[in-house]
């Protein structure tokens, strides 16, 4: 179990919120792997050992929190999208200050 990653927390809390989401066809499928993704991908960068390599994985969070936050807007979800502009700030700032 991973601890004390504030930014993960966040993307786990934010993809369970985002399973109750009604969604049909190509878009549904599109982003369920793309809100999956982001934890997915902040979990896998983690345990890099380079700052190369756990930036990469953080900045491919970042592009599929990026395709979430569209498809939120074409859905016109304004409840999750605020918080998705919150995730989203927190995984730019682990993205920039990963050093």
């Amino acid at each position: 179990m991973i601890k004390n990653f504030r930014t993960l927390d966040l993307a786990k809390d934010f993809y369970k919120e985002c399973k109750h989401i009604k969604l049909s066809g190509a878009i549904k499928d599109q982003f369920e792997r793309a809100v999956l993704s982001i934890p997915l991908n902040l979990a896998e960068g983690s345990a890099k050992p380079t700052v190369k390599d756990r930036r990469k994985f953080y900045f491919i969070a970042l592009g599929s929190m990026r395709e979430v936050e569209l498809i939120l807007e074409l859905q016109d979800e304004k409840n999750l999208i605020n918080k998705a502009n919150i995730l989203a700030a927190h995984i730019f700032m682990l993205c920039k200050n990963t050093v």
